[in-house]
């Protein structure tokens, strides 16, 4: 098993390490990268001749992606019109735009809205509307990178290499550790495990061209080992989700925790911060009473390793708990007032983390088993080299 970055040290070395807002030198890809970057935005966006898109933004989105995005409709004979809310923290769409979204057949949105708000879930389900969720796309700049231009049918071949991995019969229980204490389990039902790998996103496919459709652009997050979508969103469901969770680091923070905090979760809720460090005080202050909305694992080798604003690390095994608080953080807003996500949400991350379904391993010591499954390593054959593509993670 390779040895990949996953220390504090390996964190505190790193060049693109980030967990707060900060400027970002993106370098600038030769002309055959970049082609093949704008040539994965083109398959990604399956925008098609007579649909009508809508845009939802916010003040801080580039406004070259807008521009981008209005140019392929107009390259592919649709109609196009934008939004701009206040920012993209709307965890409900405000009435003066379920209007517009109403008419649309495809949308793209930078706005937390567009996965909890159940009126954006019956636009898909009912209407089959077609969802891009551009969290990872807010710089046009960002074209120049190595995860923009990796190749998206080896994401999608690396997230059902991760399906696979997964229990195919009965129930089993998700257990995460690590080194320094976290012990979490969350009691997967074969309802659940069905659910999820009927997700298009579990069934790797990142190109938004089928109805009812949410995908993510750019697609490096990857699906979610857990998410509430798995049991219908339903907030009256009990899992039974429960242990402690030590974080390497955690969004809103500038450099990864000397001494993790535990949070403890008890039947679903958080019901304890464990810890004397000042960490340990901002998660207590508002996160107790709180939920776990995800449990996010990277999927793309090449976003770097310690990127974790805004939403979490994209590098595969690289871990994020995404957690709802009960009240907004009064931490968060003054350090990132103009954060992507709400004030009440908390991303927690673990790099090492040592993840099994039932008795098969998903990953251990932060790597992503899925890597060395001989259908991806065969997707990744037909690109290049398997290793340069699958195993070198940029730091």
């Amino acid at each position: 098993m390779p040895n990949i970055p996953n220390t504090n040290a390996d964190i505190l070395k790193s060049k693109t390490r980030r967990g707060l807002p900060a400027p970002v030198d993106y370098g600038t890809a030769t002309t055959a990268e970049y082609i093949q970057a704008l040539d994965n935005f083109h398959q990604v966006f399956g925008i098609r001749a007579g649909d009508h898109v809508v845009m939802l933004t916010d003040p801080l989105l580039d406004p070259r992606v807008i521009q981008a995005v209005q140019g392929l409709c107009k390259s592919r004979g649709a109609t196009f019109i934008s939004y701009m809310g206040e920012s993209t923290r709307y965890v409900t769409v405000p009435d003066e735009a379920k209007a517009l979204l109403e008419r649309a057949t495809f949308v793209v949105s930078t706005w937390f809205a567009s996965v909890f708000d159940p009126f954006c879930q019956n636009l898909r389900r009912k209407k089959g509307q077609r969802w891009v969720k551009i969290t990872f796309f807010r710089n046009i700049d960002l074209w120049n990178t190595p995860q923009a231009r990796f190749p998206i049918e080896i994401v999608g071949e690396l997230i059902r290499g991760t399906a696979r991995l997964y229990p195919e019969h009965g129930p089993f229980d998700l257990r995460i550790t690590d080194r320094r204490g976290t012990d979490f389990r969350v009691p997967f039902s074969a309802a659940m495990r069905e659910q999820m790998k009927k997700d298009n996103r579990w069934r790797g496919h990142n190109y938004a061209n089928e109805d009812g459709c949410y995908v993510h652009y750019m697609p490096t997050h990857g699906p979610n080992l857990y998410d509430p979508i798995m049991f219908g969103n339903d907030p009256e469901h009990k899992v039974g989700l429960n242990g402690v969770i030590y974080a390497q680091w955690g969004v809103g923070f500038d450099k990864p925790f000397e001494t993790p905090p535990g949070v403890e979760i008890r039947d679903d809720r958080v019901v304890a911060v464990h810890g004397d460090s000042e960490e340990a005080g901002v998660l207590r202050d508002f996160l107790i009473g709180g939920t776990l909305e995800e449990l996010g694992c990277g999927h793309n080798p090449k976003a770097p390793r310690f990127d974790i604003y805004p939403a979490g690390p994209n590098s595969p095994g690289a871990l994020h708990f995404g957690i709802n608080g009960v009240k907004e953080s009064e931490y968060l807003r003054r350090l990132m007032p103009n954060w992507e996500e709400p004030h009440v949400h908390m991303d927690l991350v673990v790099f090492d983390a040592n993840v099994t379904a039932g008795n098969r391993v998903l990953i251990e010591d932060g790597f992503l088993q899925s890597l060395r499954d001989p259908k991806v390593i065969e997707c990744a054959r037909r690109y290049g080299d398997p290793i340069e593509l699958l195993e070198q993670f940029p730091v």
